[in-house]
C-alpha cells in the first residue's frame, strides 16, 4: 500500500512539472522599451540607447513591447523608411502615450518617433524577433529573454525533471 501511495505522489508531481513546463515555455513577455526609460529623444551622447537596449534582449513571437511617452508617437515602418527617418507611410501608428505593440512574426521590426526631428536625433529602434529554430537552439552570448532573466527550457529540465527521475528511481529501489 505504501508503494501505491508513493507512486501516486510521484505521478502527481510529474503532472505538475509537465503542466508548469508547458505553461512556462508557451508564455509571452512584455518588455518596457528602454528598460525603465520612457520613449524620448535620447541624449546627444547616447543616440543608440534604444538599439543597445533591444540588442540586449531576446524577443520571441508573441512578446509585446510597451512604449511610454508624452507628446510624441511611435511608428512601425519598413527598413527603408527607418533608414531615412521617413514617417509619412507607417505600417503602424500610435500617439496614445502608452502603446503596446505585439511582435507577431520573426524578423526585424523598425520603430521611429513620428515627432518632427526626433528620429534624426536617435529616437528609433530595431527589434529582432527570433525564429522558432533560434528559440529551440540559442546561440549563446549575452542576450537575455527578459530583464528578469527567465529560466530556459534546459534549466527546467536540469533543475526539475532530473531530480524527479532520480528520486523516483531511488524510491522504487527502496520501497
Amino acid at each position: 500500500m505504501a508503494n501505491f501511495n508513493c507512486n501516486m505522489v510521484y505521478l502527481f508531481y510529474l503532472m505538475m512539472v509537465f503542466f508548469w513546463f508547458g505553461h512556462f515555455s508557451a508564455s509571452a513577455f512584455e518588455f518596457q522599451v528602454g528598460g525603465n526609460k520612457d520613449w524620448v529623444v535620447p541624449p546627444a551622447n547616447d543616440t543608440k540607447i534604444y538599439n543597445d537596449w533591444a540588442s540586449e534582449n531576446r524577443f520571441q513571437i508573441g512578446d509585446t513591447i510597451r512604449f511610454h511617452y508624452k507628446k510624441d508617437s511611435v511608428m512601425e515602418v519598413t527598413e527603408a523608411e527607418y533608414k531615412k527617418c521617413n514617417s509619412t507611410r507607417p505600417n503602424f501608428f500610435s500617439n496614445t502615450g502608452n502603446t503596446v505593440y505585439t511582435l507577431d512574426h520573426s524578423g526585424s521590426f523598425y520603430f521611429i518617433s513620428g515627432a518632427a526631428g526626433h528620429c534624426e536625433r536617435g529616437q528609433r529602434m530595431i527589434v529582432k524577433v527570433m525564429a522558432a529554430e533560434e528559440e529551440d537552439f540559442p546561440s549563446g552570448g549575452d542576450a537575455k529573454r527578459s530583464s528578469d532573466a527567465a529560466v530556459s527550457s534546459v534549466g527546467v529540465f536540469k533543475h526539475v525533471l532530473v531530480p524527479f527521475v532520480m528520486s523516483y528511481a531511488v524510491a522504487s529501489v527502496m520501497f
